[in-house]
């Protein structure tokens, strides 16, 4: 693969594709793609992730719309949050030993019939607060199976050389649809209601059943000596622990979801002190996603860099410092016509350097891992996205005494203390090389 590294969209910018005869070939950044199973799941995932992007705003809009209450979106984030981490510490185990297309045919279609009595309820005006998030709750535990299973399958898709390009492309997937689906939501709530959104959703998972059910791939399964799951389970975190590394780089991912990317979570209140509707609510989330894409195609050079440990430093500092500038723009400056673009401008720059942290920290987690303990060992770095919506908990909590601005004005000054500290102290991250890393691929 070089020793240069690229992912998400940069990598798109580097591979090549041609069509002798009826044939693709794809080389490369885009390598992956030549693998015929891979490709389907590839392609599949776009159904199932935009729906996930979809399902996230509808029901954020719906339970502001009917409750009116930040504590409530705070609920919504707990309720999406707390089931999918305690289920994820099975499903990573469990992504180890079991059939792994049965597991994502499971999870997608239970996830599908959700969305679909959800999508019912609000179409009827039966819907409640708690009904979405109990849904939520539901798809949640459902979703701590899905995601470590995810993670583990798409390796045994690919030749290990490809191993990259497997990344970056995955990477493609979530960039692309946080980029297009909330602004494509936000319109359809505008000129319909949101209970179309939850009827597309249910499509999409059903896209991803149908998508997997087809697929014919040969999983190994590992044996590990017929010790239970708990033990499984205990094999990861102890690898986690032990390893400064996974344990600096994982901690750093939670707590930067918990306390600075919980400000999505509170989403609908900001749109509603900005004043800017269901469409502006999309756009709000949609520039997220923009900025993701772009902090992968900047991300793309500094992989081979030899200071690499601070490019993961200093783009987690400067995620949570923009925060601040997000926090301004809706809680002081709302009253005036520059609120809502340097909201735009905050958002797309917080993005961009959580981007940038993300890859860049999930790279070196990904190729130092040992292959049987994968499942679990990313299925626990796979809870980091479950923890912005019970960080919106917290936020949520403080917003009641306070406002919604000051609240992540508070959680974001906790990140960079953190931040600042394990960058004084932690030297062994401060010199992660990556070039070191590159030739791992």
């Amino acid at each position: 693969m070089g020793r240069e590294t690229r992912t998400g969209f940069s990598a798109i910018l580097h591979g090549s594709f041609s069509c002798p005869g009826h044939q693709l070939k794809f080389t490369g950044r885009l390598s992956a793609l030549q693998h015929t199973q891979y490709r389907r799941y590839w392609l599949g995932s776009f159904a199932s992730v935009g729906a996930t992007q979809l399902q996230m705003m509808g029901q954020g809009w719906l339970v502001y719309e009917l409750s009116g209450s930040a504590l409530m979106l705070g609920y919504l984030g707990a309720a999406s949050a707390i089931p999918a981490i305690v289920m994820t510490l099975f499903g990573g185990a469990l992504a180890d030993q079991l059939d792994k297309r049965i597991v994502l045919m499971v999870t997608s279609i239970t996830v599908a019939l959700l969305l679909l009595f959800l999508g019912v309820l609000d179409l009827t005006h039966l819907v409640a607060a708690w009904h979405v998030i109990l849904i939520a709750g539901l798809i949640s535990f459902v979703s701590g199976f899905d995601w470590p299973t995810r993670q583990a399958i798409f390796p045994a898709l690919i030749a290990r050389q490809d191993m990259m390009s497997g990344i970056a492309l995955n990477s493609i997937i979530w960039q692309s649809c946080r980029m297009v689906m909330p602004a494509f939501g936000g319109i359809v709530i505008a000129f319909t209601d949101t209970w179309v959104i939850f009827i597309l959703c249910a499509a999409g998972f059903f896209t991803m059943f149908m998508v997997v059910s087809g697929l014919k791939i040969n999983v190994p399964v590992i044996t590990t000596n017929q010790t239970s799951t708990l033990q499984k389970i205990a094999e990861g975190i102890k690898f986690i622990v032990t390893e400064k590394t996974f344990l600096v780089l994982i901690s750093l991912s939670y707590l930067g979801m918990f306390f600075v990317s919980s400000y999505m979570q509170l989403m609908p209140v900001f749109a509603s002190l900005l004043e800017a509707g269901e469409a502006g609510y999309g756009y709000l989330i949609s520039i997220t996603g923009i900025g993701s894409v772009i902090g992968t195609i900047l991300v793309g050079p500094l992989q081979g860099s030899r200071r690499l440990g601070f490019v993961i430093l200093g783009s987690a500092f400067l995620s949570g410092f923009f925060v601040y500038l997000f926090a301004a723009a809706t809680g002081y400056l709302n009253a005036t016509i520059l609120a809502y673009p340097v909201a735009i401008i905050a958002a797309f720059t917080i993005a961009i350097f959580s981007s940038i942290f993300m890859i860049t920290s999930m790279t070196v987690l990904q190729l130092q891992v040992p292959e049987n303990l994968r499942g679990r060992v990313m299925g626990l770095h796979g809870i980091t996205y479950s923890l912005m919506p019970l960080g919106g908990l917290l936020s949520g909590y403080i917003s009641t005494y306070s406002s919604a601005p000051v609240a992540i004005s508070i959680a974001a000054s906790v990140y960079l203390v953190i931040v600042a500290l394990i960058s004084l102290t932690q030297v062994h991250i401060r010199k992660i090389d990556g070039v070191a890393v590159s030739a791992l691929a």
